[in-house]
């Protein structure tokens, strides 16, 4: 397979499940940016939003079995800590329908951090240093993902963070900063969000001394970065393309077939190892409107559209399965 990464990368390797770590090699075809249960801070003490537990598990199960049916295998969540990850749902989740569950630790863009993150520690006043949120971060991998008062369960599987769609602000360079150092002591990977620039903000993470293969730039399939080539440049430097909305088709977000077309592109180009597939479906949402797409949705209707551009079966295994494998893998 032209650019496949070679299959001794990942021999013996482990990810970092909710269960525990699982071998690489067991994690079959990933959804790598989805969310399970999305909160929007706050949202969970309003007076009309309900937060039946037991609703809140049909639903996702049901949602993650389907998955399964369909051949999926394990499905990231990459809400970050404080969106509504819900550790314990999430092993009961996995046990129950077979999935592999991958949350992730992490925070931003800058405008959902809680205040006490936004609260000037330093005279004169300056962001959270990188460093602060770096020790946050890993500790979740090294020591278990809080359930907040209570208690740490399982090892984040990586850190996703994201910058403000208008630009990068300081306190967004710094939770960049910070996730790279926690990746960087940790073995997990990173998961980033651009803001305006997707090159530049990738060389934020790039400049921690990150190698390139353990960052995926998501939110790729934006028009803005299509313009701009963006895709192309971050797959040339060694990092995972990670066109993530696949199924949207609005102003923001190129269309399908745009998107498969694109896929085509870098695979002709020696990058189908660098390129990630997801929906950013959303399984339950409270605050704000859901991405109610299913989570087998690139299997059951994208991975048509790119056997039409050509690409063969093995192609699509090492897109689906392969690519993610190599970036979960804990080095």
């Amino acid at each position: 397979m032209k650019g496949a990464p070679p299959a001794e990368r990942t021999a013996g390797a482990t990810v970092n499940t909710v269960l525990g770590p699982v071998p690489a090699q067991r994690l079959g075809v990933v959804a790598v940016h989805e969310a399970l249960l999305s909160v929007v801070p706050g949202a969970q003490y309003a007076f009309d939003i309900t937060m039946d537990r037991a609703e809140i598990f049909e639903t996702l199960a049901e949602k993650l079995s389907d998955f399964r049916r369909h051949g999926g295998g394990t499905v990231v969540d990459s809400t970050g800590m404080f969106h509504g990850r819900d550790v314990r749902l999430y092993e009961a989740l996995s046990r129950a329908t077979g999935v592999h569950i991958v949350a992730s630790s992490g925070q931003g863009p800058e405008e959902m951090l809680g205040g006490y993150f936004l609260t000037p520690q330093t005279n004169p006043p300056t962001p959270w240093p990188a460093e602060k949120f770096a020790e946050l971060f890993a500790q979740e991998v090294t020591g278990g993902m809080v359930v907040p008062r209570v208690e740490r369960r399982a090892a984040a599987g990586l850190v996703a963070t994201a910058a403000t769609v208008t630009g990068m602000t300081a306190t967004d360079e710094s939770l960049f900063r910070g996730a790279a150092r926690a990746a960087l002591t940790t073995g997990v990977p990173v998961s980033i969000r651009y803001g305006g620039d997707a090159v530049r903000d990738l060389q934020i993470v790039l400049d921690e001394k990150l190698p390139a293969d353990r960052v995926v730039v998501g939110g790729l399939d934006r028009k803005d970065a299509v313009a701009a080539g963006a895709p192309l440049e971050v797959a040339a430097r060694g990092a995972y393309v990670g066109l993530d909305h696949v199924g949207t088709e609005d102003d923001d977000h190129i269309t399908d077939a745009v998107r498969a077309a694109l896929v085509a592109e870098l695979v002709e180009a020696g990058h189908g190892n660098r390129v990630l597939l997801s929906s950013s479906a959303t399984g339950v949402a409270k605050g704000h409107p859901a991405n109610d797409l299913p989570y087998s949705y690139v299997l059951t209707t994208f991975v048509p559209r790119l056997k039409a551009q050509g690409l063969g079966d093995e192609d699509v295994r090492r897109i689906l399965a392969d690519n993610p494998r190599d970036l979960l893998s804990v080095r």
